[in-house]
């Protein structure tokens, strides 16, 4: 464990990488001194418009970019939800099926010192954890999970279809169907989610059911070693 004033270890992140993991809590210089003295993978969020040279200095990467959506109840179009219920009795192996494909475009997949199938177990770990953490609601069709998502408080965490159903004119019935859910089982005035931009068909979906745009953060990653322990 760091004992570093910035840097704050990941041990969810840790556990797929075989390397020490940490996210730096300011964005400053002595911050990024911090990651020159111990070996590991750290990540650093960043305004868009602030100077990023000092990053490259300290050997950081750019890997996405996070827009955080939001919908207040009130501008929330109820009317596209497809007529969707969903259970807590599903099959655990169907839903971590669809999530090994879901998530392609997930920052440490576009990451070039993070390998493929490293990227798939940390997005598949992350979905055991939401299983275990009871978070998880699907969408199930004669025995099949066609679809599931995951929320906590006003958070949307994720969503995911099975292929069987995707390029058929199902994303924004279904995603609206996962955020009526959510209305219901939340007292929150709004909900607010995380997209990539480079994920537009999702990104489209959510201002397609009411969803605006949020702020921005750009996601650095530096890595000190080798993930996987190679």
């Amino acid at each position: 464990m760091s004992n570093n004033t910035f840097l704050e270890a990941t041990p969810w992140d840790r556990r797929n990488f075989a390397i020490a993991t940490y996210q730096l809590t300011e964005y400053r210089e002595e911050a990024l001194q911090e990651t020159n003295k111990v070996e590991g993978h750290f990540t650093i969020k960043v305004d868009p418009f602030a100077d990023k040279s000092i990053l490259q200095q300290y050997g950081f990467y750019y890997v996405d970019t996070l827009s955080e959506p939001f919908c207040k109840r009130e501008h929330f179009l109820a009317d596209r939800a497809g007529d969707i219920t969903f259970t807590k009795d599903y099959d655990n192996d169907q839903v971590l099926t669809i999530a090994e494909g879901a998530f392609q475009g997930g920052r440490y997949h576009r990451d070039f010192n993070v390998p493929n199938d490293l990227a798939d177990l940390r997005y598949r770990n992350w979905v055991k954890d939401l299983i275990d953490q009871d978070l998880i609601l699907a969408y199930v069709q004669q025995g099949n999970v066609d679809g599931f998502f995951a929320y906590q408080e006003e958070h949307v965490l994720l969503m995911a279809m099975h292929k069987r159903v995707r390029g058929k004119g199902f994303a924004t019935p279904f995603a609206a169907a996962c955020l009526q859910e959510q209305w219901e089982r939340t007292d929150a005035d709004k909900l607010i989610t995380s997209i990539s931009p480079s994920n537009p068909a999702s990104l489209n979906v959510f201002l397609g059911v009411g969803f605006r745009m949020g702020p921005c953060k750009d996601i650095y990653h530096k890595v000190n070693g080798s993930v996987g322990g190679d």
